[in-house]
């Protein structure tokens, strides 16, 4: 068993226990490869969706500069292996509100994953 494996373990263990009220459900969405037809205006890309489980959290407000980390931002960690798509720019991110408790969407402004490949952390804006 590698690194990543043995991250991903201990991730999934604390998600399950002791980060399980912080935990929540999302999907991803973008559209797939298609065509467009510029005189009609129309195209044959459709959507594609993905899920995964995280934690949303905010950002530290001495990290927030409105220019890399705008106010409202928030931060998705979610696991590698269970998140079924590879998170992009631009990509929609549907999950619980922090404040509202409701279900908000998200734009995917800065994907990254940790050098093990065990975990996402998204950058998300409204």
């Amino acid at each position: 068993m590698g690194l990543r494996d043995d991250i991903q373990i201990d991730l999934a263990e604390a998600f399950d226990t002791d980060l399980s009220d912080a935990v929540q459900p999302f999907t991803g969405e973008y559209l797939g490869p298609g065509v467009y037809d510029p005189v009609t205006e129309t195209t044959t890309q459709q959507p594609v969706t993905y899920t995964g489980r995280g934690v949303l959290d905010t950002y530290e407000s001495r990290r927030i500069d409105n220019v890399n980390i705008k106010v409202g931002d928030v931060l998705l960690i979610c696991l590698a292996n269970e998140t079924t798509d590879k998170p992009a720019v631009g990509h929609k991110i549907t999950a619980q509100d922090l404040l509202t408790g409701e279900q908000a969407v998200y734009q995917v402004v800065s994907p990254g994953i940790d050098p093990a490949k065990a975990h996402y952390e998204i950058q998300l804006r409204k």
